[in-house]
């Protein structure tokens, strides 16, 4: 890579675990000494992080119901992301997160972008994977230095797409495993805020309320699990309305808490287990990996983002996939066997620990960026 900063251009239409994950991500590279900055429409994405922020307002992802603003807005959108790149010069690199993004700045000039680098957080759309967007996709991937993928699932949805596999690498959420443990005092403070006891199988559920979330499964398991078991969920969005008239029948039994966004250590180390409702797009979600760290087992109604993290013995995807009962069968057996609980989650955080070490993924990233040498 040639002398110059790193520009991250992440414009987006929610505060997700792909948004949060990219600010660590600069975070971690800025405390080695490169120079950093994020473009972004949501500014606050990293207050308190330390990381240098611009402005930027792109219009809408894209997405089929946005495909056609999108493309007639891109001259105006093209000319936006000239001026940004100009103002951070010298740019050295360019690290693009989603699809309008990375398709524009491959017909931008290299002398504004530097080395372009992709960041996949999940699985390329099914519609980027076939007709004439994936050929757009494909050409598009040409100016790419390299293209980061954050599972294996995701890597191999990049190839599906046109893109050859050796330009493709497999780099996991960066996470400071060391010091993600288990909280005790948080453990006994919440648990009885929320009226839990000792015995009680507290079941977590950290999660952003939209449809595509399976959310809903998580809730019907209680219709079908006795004894004493709370469900405790954790998030924000649009249905969040829905959800919590859902879960009503239940009382007590299903408690809702606000986005835990600062204190996740916390909230898991109450749990007993995590519940892990995906969506069909999941790349690697970084509850799992911080539910595992805490030392809790992980849940999952569907391999979707899962498959891959949960090791053998260290958690359970369930089957069918995204079914109440058996998800409520599973749970049971869990409730029965709290030694279970405890083992699996010992299992777990042992092979995070491994997997997710920091400096694997900093010196990952550092190398698709040429920085290694």
């Amino acid at each position: 890579m040639r002398q110059g900063r790193i520009v991250s251009i992440q414009t987006t239409n929610e505060r997700g675990g792909a948004e949060y994950a990219n600010v660590d991500l600069l975070a971690a590279l800025r405390a080695r000494g490169h120079d950093v900055v994020l473009l972004t429409n949501f500014p606050d994405l990293a207050s308190g992080a330390g990381v240098p922020v611009r402005a930027i307002d792109l219009g809408p992802k894209l997405a089929r119901r946005t495909v056609l603003l999108v493309v007639a807005q891109a001259p105006l959108t093209l000319l936006r992301l000239a001026r940004a790149l100009r103002a951070q010069r010298p740019v050295g690199a360019l690290m693009l997160h989603f699809k309008k993004e990375q398709l524009l700045c491959a017909l931008l000039p290299r002398r504004l972008t530097g080395e372009i680098v992709w960041a996949e957080w999940g699985p390329v759309p099914l519609p980027m994977r076939r007709g004439p967007a994936r050929l757009l996709y494909a050409l598009a991937a040409r100016r790419a230095r390299r293209i980061m993928a954050i599972s294996e699932g995701t890597r191999r949805t990049i190839i599906d797409a046109g893109v050859p596999a050796e330009k493709v690498d497999v780099v996991p959420n960066l996470v400071d495993v060391e010091a993600v443990k288990p909280d005790p005092r948080s453990r006994t403070e919440l648990r009885a805020a929320w009226g839990a006891g000792e015995q009680t199988l507290v079941v977590g559920c950290i999660s952003r309320f939209q449809r595509r979330k399976r959310n809903d499964v998580v809730i019907d398991a209680m219709a079908h699990l006795e004894g004493d078991v709370q469900l405790v969920i954790a998030g924000e969005g649009e249905e969040e309305a829905a959800l919590r008239e859902r879960a009503a029948p239940y009382g007590k039994r299903v408690r809702f808490e606000p986005n835990v966004r600062g204190h996740v250590e916390a909230f898991l180390s109450a749990c007993d287990l995590l519940v892990f409702a995906p969506s069909p797009t999941e790349g690697e979600p970084r509850v799992i990996v911080m539910a595992q760290l805490v030392g809790i087992p992980v849940v999952a109604t569907d391999p979707e983002g899962a498959q891959g993290l949960i090791p053998p013995g260290g958690g359970t995807i369930v089957s069918p996939h995204h079914d109440a009962r058996a998800l409520a069968l599973t749970l049971a057996a869990y409730r029965d066997d709290r030694e279970r609980c405890l083992s699996e989650g010992r299992t777990a955080r042992a092979a995070t620990l491994e997997s997710h070490a920091p400096e694997r993924t900093l010196r990952a990233v550092e190398r698709a960026f040429g920085l290694d040498s």
